[in-house]
């Protein structure tokens, strides 16, 4: 991935930077430069994310499930005016919850009429926590005073800050006045879930670009800092993506463009466009770096990888209990576990946060089992780079019982065509899916029966 250097004018010693900068990509390229095997990983989760079959599950396909995502925010102060207010905090929990909901009043007035079709409505709300992870009460706020040498942006998540809650079951927001005045934010993408870096993950912004009271200054006062980094937790990039029209954020109804818009300017604009059309740049996404007051939403595209993600990386997060006490059935606990990346090279996950599963079996196409391991951990990882590429099937069990079978790519298949078989158990209910990736198109077949009749069904 390349880095982004992005120009910064600073007004006055009493005010912010002039113009948005995200430092998401920086904080990527840290850990993709220091670690080979992370770059991998990040790699190959992106492309699961980007992946449009996996933005809805097979089992919950034409459904509408709105999931509340458990906040905690941690807030580091040097001095009182940084100890910002419940009031600050909760404004920007309604500022998310209006943006990710498309109930933000200026979508009709900012976003063209042209692009008002592809507004999306995420699904997905924030409130903030009600227990910690102790299952003890809280109101989902800490807050610590650092000392005056403190560095926000790189020690906020240490000792010397306010560690992260359960990543698996919370969203991690740390508030805190930045030394490098040129920050407004930044948050980790999906592939540092499970890794050795999650202990950082989730969102970093400055105390001055929060909520929309207290300390929060113009033109970064409308929560819109938040809203763009939560989207990077998400999966989502900017529109311009990695490479300045040589790539793109992965998504199809984000016209791309070669650098950022920072200013609000006139529709239509081609100033940035690869290829200029005639509705021109969609600069009022709230992905990219326009100042909050001319950004106003997030397309269908987005919201698909999003849903992606929350089959995947962050699937842990839609059964949290972290707000309330949830009530599970059994179904619903085995859908919880999600297997992820796939295609891979290096290793996959398995994160559970809803039921127990302790042992995973691997099969080859012709029925040989390849690879067994044992399961503690929320978010398990099965290495997979001595075996060979190819096609392999996953059985996921639970004190010997059978819970979730995936009959799907576990290694890169270097074929042309690559064919996806799914097969998720439920007692004696299961059902098949055929999916062709190569193809839009999606063949379903359903069968009822014990384990043993399934065996022997063809699919088709």
């Amino acid at each position: 991935m390349k880095k982004i250097t992005l120009v910064l004018l600073v007004l006055s010693s009493f005010f912010v930077t002039a113009q948005r900068t995200c430092h998401t990509s920086e904080k990527l390229l840290e850990l993709t430069q220091a670690d080979p095997n992370f770059k991998i990983h990040h790699q190959e989760t992106m492309d699961f994310i980007r992946n449009a079959e996996n933005a809805v599950s097979p089992l919950n396909r034409g459904t509408n499930v709105v999931y509340t995502l458990p906040v905690v925010v941690h807030v580091l102060y040097k001095n009182a005016s940084q100890n910002i207010s419940d009031a600050q905090i909760l404004s920007q929990i309604a500022l998310l919850n209006a943006d990710y909901r498309k109930t933000n009043a200026d979508f009709n007035t900012k976003v063209p009429a042209v692009f008002q079709p592809l507004g999306a409505d995420f699904e997905l709300a924030f409130c903030m926590a009600t227990k910690k992870p102790d299952g003890t009460a809280t109101n989902g706020i800490e807050r610590k005073s650092v000392a005056s040498s403190f560095v926000f942006e790189d020690q906020y998540f240490t000792a010397a800050g306010l560690p992260i809650w359960d990543p698996t079951k919370y969203l991690n927001i740390w508030v805190g006045r930045f030394t490098d005045s040129s920050l407004l934010g930044f948050a980790y993408l999906p592939s540092i879930v499970g890794t050795s870096y999650a202990n950082r993950d989730g969102l970093c912004i400055g105390d001055r670009f929060f909520g929309n009271t207290g300390t929060a200054q113009a033109p970064y006062n409308k929560g819109r800092t938040a809203t763009h980094e939560i989207g990077h937790y998400f999966g989502l990039d900017h529109p311009w993506g990695d490479g300045f029209c040589n790539g793109d954020d992965g998504v199809a109804d984000t016209p791309a463009t070669n650098d950022a818009y920072y200013d609000c300017v006139s529709f239509p604009n081609n100033t940035y466009m690869c290829n200029p059309t005639t509705n021109g740049a969609m600069f009022m996404n709230f992905m990219d770096y326009v100042p909050d007051a001319c950004m106003a939403f997030f397309t269908t595209g987005q919201k698909a990888l999003a849903q992606a993600t929350m089959n995947g990386p962050r699937a842990s997060l839609k059964t949290s209990n972290g707000c309330q006490t949830l009530s599970l059935t059994e179904q619903e606990a085995i859908m919880s576990i999600a297997v992820y990346p796939n295609p891979v090279t290096q290793f996959f996950m398995i994160t559970s946060p809803q039921t127990s599963v302790d042992f995973v079996e691997m099969y080859s196409t012709s029925g040989q089992l390849i690879k067994t391991q044992k399961l503690d951990e929320v978010n398990n990882k099965v290495y997979v780079d001595s075996l060979e590429s190819g096609i392999y099937y996953l059985r996921i069990y639970n004190d010997n019982k059978l819970l979730k079978s995936l009959a799907k790519p576990a290694l890169v298949d270097t074929t042309s065509e690559t064919v996806i078989y799914e097969a998720f158990v439920h007692g004696q209910q299961y059902r098949i899916c055929k999916i062709d990736i190569s193809t839009p198109i999606i063949t379903r077949t359903w069968a009822t029966g014990d384990w043993a009749e399934r065996e022997n069904l063809q699919y088709s």
